[in-house]
C-alpha cells in the first residue's frame, strides 16, 4: 500500500464531504426524538423517555458491535471498498425510516404492549434504520479518522487535519436541527407531527446519498502505507497491549456520552420546561419564526450547541502551536465547569455552551489514543470505535433517570462525571510509555 509523494488534496476533501454527510444525518437521527416522542409514543406514558432514547442507544449500538468490523476491512479489502460500504448502510438506513413510516401510516393500530405503555411495530422498524445509519457512520468514521491523520498534508498536523474534517462535520450537525423541523415536519409543533411527514424527504435523502456513492466509486483514494497490517499479515501484538489507546476507547465512551446526551437530550429538557413556561429558558416566548416557519427553541438549542463545536473546532484548526493534551485539559476543565453552573442556575443556553469545548475532545483523544501504533493504527481505529458505544449508553442513562426523578435538571450530574473521566485522561491517562510503542520491525 503507497501514499503519494506528494499528496493531493482531494480524497482529503471528499472525505471532509463525506464526514460533513456522517454528521448530519447522526443529528437528523437524534433529533427524531422530539417529533416521534409525539409520533409514536403518545401511549407510551410515563417511560416516554426512556423509550425515546432508544433512538440514540440502537444507533451507537452499531459502534460496539461492528468497529472492529470496520477495521478488519480496511485491512482486507482497503479503505476505499470499506467507504463505499459505509454508504451503501446508509442508504439502507434511509429505506427502512422510509418502511418504518410507510409501515406505520398503512397499519398504525398494530402495537405492543410493554410494561402498560403501547409501542407502535412501525417504532421497532424505526429502530431497526437506526442501528443500520449507526452502522453506516461506523463503517465511515473507521476510514475517516485514521486516513485524515496519516494523509499528510503541507503545513498541517494530524490533530490539525482530524479538527478540521470535525469541523465541517459539525456544520452538518447544526443545521440538522431546523433540517428536522424546518423541512421533514415543515415547521409544525411538535405534537402536531405525523409519521406521514418523513416519507417523502427520506425518500428524496435516500437517493441523493445513492447517488454520492456512485460518485464515490469513481473518488482517487489511495491506500496509506504503514497504517495497515495487510491481509494475511500477523500482528505481534494485541491491540488492547497499548495503555493509551485502552485507555483512550475508555475517554471517548464518556466523551461521545456527554456530547450526544447534551446535543439530543436538550430538545426533551426544554420541552419540559415549554410546558412550564420556564423564564429561565424561554424569556418570555417559546417559539422561533424563520421566514414564517416555526422551528422552535429546542431546536435553535440544539443548533446552539452543534454550533458550538463547529466553531470551536474551526479555531482549534488554528492552534499548530497547542498539544492535544493540553487542549483536552482545558476544555475538559471548562466543560465541567459550565455543566455544573447549568445545573445549578438550571439555564439550559449555560448548558449549549458546553459544546464550544466539546468541540476539540475527539480529535485530541483520538490523537494521543494512536500515537505511534504505526500498522496498528487501522486496527486501532476499528476498536477506537467501539468506545463510541458511549453515545448508546448514557443518553439512555439519562432517560431512565430523568423519569426516576420527574425531570431532566440533575440527570445532567452524568455529564458532568464523564468530563471528569476524560480530564483524567489528558492528565495521566494519554501519556505514552516506550512499552506502548510497537517495537521497529524491518
Amino acid at each position: 500500500m503507497e501514499t503519494p509523494r506528494h499528496p493531493r488534496l482531494g480524497p482529503f476533501l471528499a472525505l471532509t464531504f463525506i464526514y460533513f454527510l456522517v454528521g448530519f444525518l447522526t443529528t437528523v437521527n437524534g433529533q427524531f426524538q422530539g417529533p416521534l416522542q409525539s409520533a409514536f409514543l403518545s401511549d407510551a406514558g410515563t417511560l416516554k423517555n426512556t423509550f425515546i432514547t432508544l433512538i440514540p442507544f440502537f444507533f451507537f449500538l452499531a459502534y460496539l458491535v461492528n468497529g472492529n468490523i470496520g477495521s478488519r476491512w480496511i485491512n482486507r479489502y482497503g479503505y476505499k471498498t470499506t467507504l463505499i460500504r459505509g454508504l451503501l448502510f446508509m442508504v439502507l438506513g434511509l429505506a427502512v425510516f422510509f418502511l418504518s413510516a410507510w409501515f406505520t401510516v398503512r397499519y398504525g393500530d398494530l402495537h405492543l404492549t410493554i410494561a402498560g405503555a403501547e409501542i407502535p411495530y412501525g417504532y421497532f422498524i424505526f429502530l431497526a434504520g437506526s442501528y443500520a445509519m449507526g452502522t453506516s457512520a461506523t463503517l465511515l468514521q473507521v476510514v475517516i479518522n485514521p486516513y485524515v491523520t496519516s494523509y499528510e498534508l503541507k503545513g498541517t498536523q494530524p490533530v490539525q487535519r482530524l479538527n478540521i474534517v470535525c469541523a465541517v462535520n459539525s456544520f452538518g450537525t447544526t443545521i440538522a436541527p431546523f433540517f428536522v423541523t424546518g423541512v421533514l415536519f415543515a415547521g409544525l409543533p411538535m405534537e402536531n407531527v405525523h409519521v406521514r411527514q418523513l416519507m417523502t424527504p427520506l425518500l428524496i435523502l435516500g437517493i441523493l446519498i445513492a447517488l454520492i456513492t456512485l460518485v464515490t466509486k469513481r473518488l482517487y483514494l489511495p491506500d496509506l502505507r504503514d497504517t495497515t497490517a495487510g491481509e494475511g499479515e500477523k500482528l505481534e501484538r494485541g491491540i488492547w497491549s497499548f495503555r493509551h489507546l485502552t485507555l483512550g476507547v475508555i475517554a471517548i465512551f464518556f466523551y461521545v456520552g456527554a456530547e450526544v446526551s447534551v446535543g439530543i437530550n436538550v430538545n426533551l429538557h426544554a420541552l419540559e420546561l415549554g410546558n412550564s413556561d420556564s423564564p429561565l429558558l424561554f424569556l418570555g416566548s417559546s417559539n422561533l419564526v424563520v421566514w414564517g416557519v416555526d422551528l422552535g427553541i429546542p431546536a435553535l438549542l440544539a443548533s446552539l450547541y452543534w454550533g458550538g463545536l463547529m466553531a470551536g473546532r474551526i479555531v482549534s484548526g488554528w492552534l499548530s502551536h497547542i498539544s492535544p493534551r493540553v487542549q483536552l485539559t482545558a476544555a475538559t476543565s471548562a466543560a465541567a465547569l459550565l455543566t455544573l453552573a447549568a445545573i445549578y442556575t438550571h439555564n439550559l443556553w449555560v448548558l449549549v455552551s458546553v459544546g464550544l469545548f466539546h468541540s476539540v475532545m475527539w480529535g485530541c483523544i483520538f490523537t494521543l489514543a494512536t500515537v505511534g501504533l504505526k500498522k496498528y493504527t487501522a486496527k486501532a481505529s476499528g476498536i477506537f470505535m467501539m468506545g463510541v458505544f458511549g453515545g448508546a449508553v448514557f443518553p439512555f442513562l439519562q432517560g431512565v433517570l430523568a423519569d426516576s426523578l420527574g425531570s431532566w435538571r440533575w440527570s445532567w450530574m452524568l455529564v458532568f462525571l464523564c468530563e471528569l473521566v476524560m480530564l483524567a485522561y489528558a492528565l495521566a491517562g494519554s501519556r505514552v510509555r516506550k512499552q506502548d510503542l510497537p517495537e521497529e520491525t524491518d
